[in-house]
């Protein structure tokens, strides 16, 4: 009995061990499979910059679960089309808008690049301005204050941080957006009908709904992801001793793009689980109780408060600074890299500022534009959900273009896109085409 018991006791007092110590090396492995991720996993998380959650805001107020089933039909558009990006900067060496210069006419290159700008000075208004508000509402005081602030924090972090550590900041700040999963925990959810939203879609001709449409579209589906991966991708790959381009070291691709291609398409599930339950907390508090006309993801969270509580006014708040300190590096950096790749300047976050000037000055640029809407007339607010609508339109010619260089032997060598990414990025251009020429149709 002795025996017994003394075997028992050694059982119960190994087991806690057992269990810490399974815990722990499942920790550390997704600890090291997380570090290995690429750009990707930013990438998907700067969709959900505060511009995309006052959209999505907007849909769930608006729509309540009824647009829950985009989600489901944008990822693997999104996906598909953000693989294409990476794999245009992997097997060339070069981003988008430096390919563009290189093999097509300036005609087609600045039209580009300059829509590229526009949306993006926009957005970067518009979410700087998003943040500054969020943080008023969460400590009090000046939101323009705030938000000069949170813009030129992010420049300086941008300029002065050296690459490798800013991007290793950059990944982990991505689990941040979690806040809005944990906002959905806390609500009363009609799964139901969540569930019925999701799979069954809900289809409107009206001008609201297609307007509603395009933007869900355009800031899933954004043209500044584009240019701002496929240049990450070239860093990346720079940065590796080891690592060439694959239209010169194509026997490298097995490697290169299933890193790659893991990278992104967990970063895309990434997003759009979060775009998901942005819209799910919008619809099952503010539609449930008949709020529909909200304008901007502050105006969410603030609307909250009273209904669902203070937690779940904290986390949609902290969420839109959090995404917004993500999303303005990626935007201004997005347009620094087309426009300097346009104008043949040397470019790249991991360059100094003596060796990038007008890199960094571009990207000083943009973001400071983006702060000075915040001083004029025009409210970058009211410009938010728009600016999604520019991304839908202006998305449409970048991502024709793209696939155009896909099979360009000039441009990609003996290196050929798989079959099934073609298939998927032609038919994300068509319904993007789609989706914007009906709202244009609908507008006029």
């Amino acid at each position: 009995m002795g025996k017994k018991a003394v075997t028992g006791d050694t059982n119960r007092s190994e087991a806690p061990g057992a269990t810490t110590s399974y815990l722990s090396g499942l920790i550390a492995k997704l600890f090291r499979g997380f570090q290995r991720l690429g750009p990707g996993i930013v990438t998907g998380a700067a969709d959900d910059d505060p511009s995309g959650i006052a959209t999505y805001s907007q849909v769930g107020a608006q729509f309540g679960f009824a647009m829950l089933w985009t989600m489901l039909l944008t990822y693997p558009l999104m996906a598909g089309i953000q693989e294409i990006s990476a794999w245009i900067g992997r097997v060339t060496g070069v981003g988008i808008a430096g390919n563009v210069r290189r093999h097509y006419s300036p005609v087609i290159l600045y039209p580009l690049v300059a829509l590229l700008l526009i949306a993006n000075i926009i957005n970067l208004g518009a979410d700087i301005a998003a943040m500054g508000s969020a943080m008023r509402m969460l400590v009090g005081g000046s939101a323009l204050l705030y938000a000069v602030g949170f813009g030129l924090f992010s420049v300086i972090a941008a300029i002065l941080v050296p690459y490798e550590r800013y991007t290793q900041v950059l990944k982990w700040s991505t689990l941040v957006l979690f806040v809005y999963v944990g906002t959905g925990l806390i609500v009363n959810v009609p799964w139901k009908p969540v569930l019925m939203g999701t799979i069954i879609p809900s289809l409107s001709f009206s001008n609201s709904y297609l307007t509603a449409l395009t933007a869900v579209f355009g800031t899933t589906i954004s043209p500044y992801l584009f240019f701002w991966q496929a240049s990450l991708e070239v860093q990346e790959q720079e940065a590796a001793l080891d690592e060439r381009p694959l239209k010169e070291a194509p026997k490298q691709a097995p490697a290169q793009l299933g890193r790659m291609r893991e990278g992104t398409y967990l970063g895309m599930a990434f997003s759009n689980v979060i775009a998901f339950f942005i819209i799910l907390d919008t619809a099952a508090v503010l539609h449930a109780h008949g709020i529909t006309d909200i304008q901007t993801g502050a105006q969410a969270a603030q609307a909250l408060r009273p209904l669902a509580g203070e937690l779940a006014f904290l986390l949609f708040s902290v969420g839109i600074i959090g995404t917004g300190l993500i999303a303005i590096p990626v935007l201004a950096g997005s347009a620094a890299y087309a426009l300097a790749e346009a104008l043949e300047w040397p470019i790249g976050l991991d360059r100094t500022l003596r060796n990038a000037k007008g890199f960094y000055g571009i990207l000083t640029g943009a973001t400071l534009l983006g702060i000075g809407l915040n001083f004029t007339a025009v409210n970058p607010i009211k410009a938010l959900f728009w600016s999604a609508v520019v991304n839908g339109a202006a998305a449409v010619p970048i991502m024709i273009v793209m696939m155009l260089m896909t099979t360009n032997k000039k441009i990609t060598g003996s290196v050929r896109l798989p079959l099934p990414q073609k298939i998927i990025g032609w038919i994300a251009t068509a319904i993007m085409l789609a989706v914007a020429s009906s709202m244009i149709v609908t507008l006029l």
